[in-house]
């Protein structure tokens, strides 16, 4: 049953007041890309490590094994969430599905998921949702709702390959070379749609749908989204990503820092998705982190200009946040 308008107004008016006092949030990419790191086979990415499976073109016959290996017994929901109070922020947005199409709760749509597929067998989105209500951090969720390197109709297809950015062709063009015969919409009705449904029935009060890389998506799929997103979570934020210039709130490109006020789209709010690294998902060779100096510097540089400051950290296999990251994020919060 659809909440009435007038509730839905006076609600989403208060979530969009929070979110342009939040001005701080945690980003986490986690998934089964930590487990080879970057590195596959001898060979290292230069790019981001989460796009690993893209890069070094690994067949889901061989990628999706590694779910088997992936034990985060180090994985601590409350410290997540203890550490983004710690750093005074007021959100975090954690990767339920990202492009290698593994789910980090558990789905009913999908076997190829943290619970059914490793034997780890918990659902860490259950336990961040507890963890962060525990600590008064809102809790929002990160979801690629078309590139889906795990699904032969998977889109990215009117991406094409970009390999300067990230390293490989956007679509699964590897085991599903030919890109003429995917139809998204399969896709989208199999598995996207069912999956947004439980993220946004299973975990209670979230603040944000994050959606991703918009590329094949009908300007009638993303509103039906949107549309889902405020149905069954009225007080949730969708951001521009899911396409067709739709959502609640503009994000800014990846690590992209504006000189001054945010423009060029007709949103009110903005967020600036940024690495603390030079990755999102975990890489082990990665130790290019900003200091807390330069963090303040830029989260103080966005808030003046409107915009919250989303920074990002990618837990390992273990599940441990890198220990820099943490130490970053403990000072960045004791210098306020």
């Amino acid at each position: 049953m659809l909440h009435c308008a007038h509730e839905r107004t006076v609600s989403f008016m208060d979530a969009k007041t929070w979110f342009k006092e939040a001005k701080f949030g945690l980003m986490i990419h986690w998934g089964l890309y930590c487990l080879p790191a970057g590195d596959w086979k001898g060979r290292r990415t230069p790019h981001i490590g989460e796009w690993s499976q893209a890069f070094f073109r690994i067949p889901c016959a061989e990628y999706h094994p590694l779910a088997k290996a992936f034990n985060p017994i180090y994985f601590n929901a409350d410290e997540f969430a203890a550490l983004a109070a710690d750093a005074g922020m007021k959100y975090l947005v954690i990767t339920a599905k990202h492009h290698e199409g593994f789910a980090m709760y558990h789905s009913k749509v999908s076997s190829f998921n943290i619970v059914d597929a490793t034997p780890f067998k918990r659902d860490v989105i259950e336990e961040l949702a507890a963890a962060c209500q525990k600590r008064g951090i809102r809790l929002g969720l990160y979801y690629s709702q078309e590139i889906d390197w795990s699904h032969p109709h998977g889109g990215g297809v009117g991406f094409g390959r970009n390999w300067e950015n990230v390293g490989g062709s956007w679509t699964n063009d590897w085991d599903f070379p030919d890109n003429s015969k995917k139809n998204y919409t399969i896709c989208y009705e199999e598995k996207i749609k069912p999956q947004v449904k439980e993220i946004l029935t299973q975990y209670g009060d979230l603040c944000v749908i994050w959606f991703d890389t918009p590329s094949d998506i009908s300007p009638a799929q993303s509103k039906e989204l949107v549309d889902m997103v405020h149905h069954y979570q009225p007080n949730c934020l969708v951001n521009s990503r899911v396409g067709n210039g739709m959502g609640d709130y503009a994000s800014l490109g990846d690590n992209e820092i504006p000189e001054g006020e945010a423009s060029g789209q007709n949103f009110e709010l903005w967020e600036a998705p940024c690495t603390l690294n030079d990755t999102w998902g975990y890489k082990s060779f990665d130790n290019n982190w900003k200091n807390p100096e330069e963090v303040i510097r830029l989260r103080e540089h966005l808030n003046a200009h409107g915009i919250n400051y989303l920074l990002n950290v990618g837990p390992d296999y273990l599940g441990r946040i890198p220990v820099p990251a943490m130490d970053i994020l403990r000072e960045v919060g004791r210098r306020g």
